[in-house]
């Protein structure tokens, strides 16, 4: 594989970058804003791009061989909600945007969008007031029809709550409720995947930094339809040999994956990655000296999927920065993030599989 440039990465960009993201509401189908981010992000870098029609933004950068190429891509839309119906005392019932439980989504803090306006409000069960109901609470299923959202305006019934143009179909994001400390440890909602996009750039910005080509071209993503199953499938070229997906890594019991260093996914709902590209990352990982650990994810799909199911005649494999409680109340570690960074850094530089 010859000897392969250990970058350093800009660990302040990488965070700063996540904070900035962090702050932007994104679920699937309410993307506008952080793809702009991202193509500004893009821009102060000095990278061009092309924005495709649903928001996936795609850069190309060339590399020493430009006959074939490897693809890196991570989401940037995140789970959420939607408004369902407006209640006759003029809460809201929810439908999820994403694949997720209602018990993440009590208590949390939310932003209705609703044409230009927007409202905040809390999401709450059915039986909220412990001096109300009591032991009654503790007795409510779990599931999103057992939630509401109570909004932070004067409203008594259905026609307030119109009177305020919010109706069905009106995206609701949650806070992401973003905290840092000496630990290192980091969380929020939402890492999966801002933390993976924040890393891919930090990864980009090493190699613009350091004057530092690709050893063949190198085309990286950011898509916006992956938490609805889609994703990445559609953007790619038909050069590209080799395919890593960034996203999250289930922490808990029965997993491998750990929030410090690399975890490779070896096998997920939709099968096992590329074993020799799974094993060339792992390599990487080892010569170098990045912590990496392998799982088996058992209810998971990721943009590394969509390019085979797309029809795709890729290699691909997928790189996860471990991540305590998924689609829950998030945490990582800033060691995974920056092991991911520089990883991305080193597979970039080496030469494909044969």
């Amino acid at each position: 594989m010859g000897v392969l440039q250990n970058l350093p990465v800009d660990e302040d960009y990488l965070h700063r970058c996540l904070q900035e993201m962090l702050a932007i509401p994104g679920p699937t189908g309410f993307t506008d804003e952080i793809v702009r981010y991202i193509c500004r992000a893009l821009e102060q870098l000095g990278l061009d791009y092309t924005l495709g029609r649903r928001g996936t933004i795609k850069v190309v950068m060339p590399g020493r061989d430009n006959t074939q190429a490897r693809a890196i891509a991570n989401h940037i839309d995140t789970i959420g909600a939607a408004v369902s119906t407006i209640k006759p005392s003029g809460r809201l019932s929810l439908v999820p945007v994403g694949s997720w439980s209602s018990r993440f989504a009590e208590g949390g803090r939310v932003t209705i969008f609703s044409g230009n306006a927007s409202y905040r409000g809390q999401v709450l069960p059915l039986l909220a007031s412990g001096h109300a109901f009591n032991e009654q609470i503790d007795q409510l299923p779990v599931g999103w029809s057992q939630v509401e959202v109570r909004i932070n305006q004067p409203v008594t019934c259905a026609e307030d709550t119109r009177a305020l143009g919010i109706g069905p179909g009106d995206f609701v994001a949650f806070d992401t409720d973003l905290e840092c400390d000496d630990s290192g440890y980091i969380t929020a909602r939402h890492l999966d995947n801002k933390a993976g996009a924040a890393a891919n750039l930090a990864a980009l910005k090493a190699l613009l930094d350091h004057n530092v080509q690709p050893a063949v071209e190198l085309q990286v993503m950011f898509t916006v339809t992956e938490e609805v199953g889609t994703g990445a499938g559609s953007s790619l070229d038909a050069s590209v040999a080799e395919f890593v997906g960034i996203d999250i890594g289930p922490v808990a019991p029965g997993q491998n994956a750990r929030e410090t260093g690399v975890t490779l996914c070896a096998q997920d709902t939709s099968g096992p990655f590329d074993r020799l590209l799974t094993r060339k990352l792992r390599n990487l990982c080892r010569e170098y000296d990045i912590g990496c650990q392998t799982d088996v994810f058992r209810y998971y799909y990721s943009d590394a999927n969509s390019a085979i199911i797309a029809g795709h005649d890729v290699r691909h494999a997928l790189v996860t920065f471990g991540t305590d409680a998924t689609h829950g109340y998030e945490r990582t570690h800033r060691d995974s993030l920056l092991s991911v960074a520089r990883l991305l850094l080193l597979y970039a530089q080496a030469p494909l599989l044969e």
